[in-house]
């Protein structure tokens, strides 16, 4: 009863406990880590994507309009622009715009200059939905993040962006995807 009751509050120390007992010989400390953030970004990809999806959006949708907001007006980037944004692979990106073009929240317009430059734009509708949702988006973040205090918040961000870049150089040259929500 107590195991059940240790794996609910905290199933990682459980894994690290239960390696520690079958491979006393290998070092676990990356899972108290590791596997927390894994856990953790599961926890929040889970809730984002059941936010985003309640608007008829997907994530990748979301991402994509996210990125020409940011842009700011007139909210138009090519496809290379987005993939390139930070948080879009190139992976898709056609499909999405489709998708995005057919539910009516951006419009593809052609360079007046180069007829073969094509760029991507919110369309009013498309400004209003993502200007609604990404104020969602941050209060739901906002409530994830409700146990920490500022502060923390802050000090963790560092330890984050730190560890980003650690996995990045552990990656060696050119390394890593970096895909991420927002």
């Amino acid at each position: 009863m107590a195991r059940r009751s240790a794996e609910r509050s905290d199933a990682v120390a459980a894994i690290v406990e239960d390696w520690r007992r079958e491979r006393p010989e290998l070092d676990t400390s990356p899972l108290e880590v590791l596997a927390r953030l894994h856990r953790t970004f599961l926890r929040y990809s889970a809730r984002l994507t059941a936010s985003v999806e309640s608007h008829g959006l997907s994530v990748a949708g979301f991402d994509v309009l996210t990125a020409l907001r940011r842009a700011g007006r007139p909210y138009r980037r090519t496809a290379g622009q987005l993939a390139d944004s930070g948080l879009i692979s190139s992976a898709g990106v056609t499909l999405r715009i489709d998708r995005l073009e057919k539910d009516g929240l951006i419009v593809r317009e052609r360079d007046a200059e180069d007829r073969r430059v094509v760029r991507s734009r919110l369309t009013d509708e498309g400004l209003a939905t993502i200007d609604a949702l990404f104020a969602e988006h941050l209060e739901n973040e906002r409530r994830m993040l409700a146990g920490l205090s500022p502060a923390e918040c802050r000090q963790l961000a560092r330890l984050l962006s730190k560890l980003e870049r650690s996995i990045t150089e552990a990656d060696g040259p050119g390394g890593g995807e970096r895909e991420t929500p927002a």
